[in-house]
């Protein structure tokens, strides 16, 4: 009997220990995964994810407008802005009254071509207007048309804003007083286009142009 006893005890004691080492165990493991659980939170708190991230683009400082007066031997004048430039084509019949506005910190430059209405169609000039801004339709998303009229300075036009990243020119004009004289406009750039990323130029040289085509005047004694 008194074996019995002593066995049951060693039984007992050996099952108390057991639970005893399998409790501590078990809060060893707890504690172990807490700490891992925290430092992954810790490094999350710490790191970005890895996505892949928009291109950004330079921020561009655009002037205050300025302007300054084209008044040559040509048959018109106007103004233009103070940080650009004038150059002219090399000359040519068709071209004598041809010339540039050109933006060199924005590569860019308001081509001007002019042609004397006498001496060809008004209709086929606006027709041949209209086909430049339209060659761009396959890059364009779309072109919004304003018609211009200034009739105390004889100034009637169109003026096409032409939207869409890859297309070679923004915005483009016509003006004319239906009788002698035409002008036409285009803005192009030195660089692959990307509109998205110069629009804040885009927008601030159709400023210039809108202003170009408000002083605007013909000289017919020249």
């Amino acid at each position: 009997m008194r074996k019995f006893w002593l066995k049951s005890l060693n039984a007992l004691f050996s099952l108390i220990m057991k639970h005893r080492n399998a409790a501590v165990y078990f809060k060893n493991v707890l504690a172990g995964a807490a700490f891992v659980v925290l430092f992954m939170l810790m490094q999350s708190c710490h790191n970005e994810p890895n996505m892949p991230r928009p291109r950004g683009y330079l921020r561009i400082d655009l002037p205050q407008h300025e302007y300054r007066l084209f008044d040559s031997t040509f048959p018109f004048r106007f103004e233009y802005a103070a940080n650009a430039r004038i150059s002219f084509d090399d000359y040519t019949k068709e071209g004598r009254y041809w010339l540039n506005i050109e933006y060199p910190a924005w590569k860019g430059k308001i081509r001007l071509s002019y042609k004397d209405v006498k001496k060809t169609s008004l209709a086929r000039l606006i027709e041949d207007a209209h086909a430049m801004v339209y060659k761009h339709i396959p890059k364009a998303t779309g072109i919004k048309e304003s018609t211009v009229e200034i009739p105390a300075k004889h100034v009637y036009g169109m003026a096409y804003d032409i939207e869409g990243n890859d297309v070679a020119s923004p915005f483009q004009f016509y003006l004319t007083d239906s009788t002698r004289n035409f002008l036409r406009g285009a803005l192009y750039f030195y660089l692959r286009p990307n509109n998205d990323s110069l629009q804040p130029v885009i927008d601030f040289i159709i400023d210039d142009i809108d202003h170009l085509m408000a002083t605007l005047e013909w000289d017919n004694h020249r």
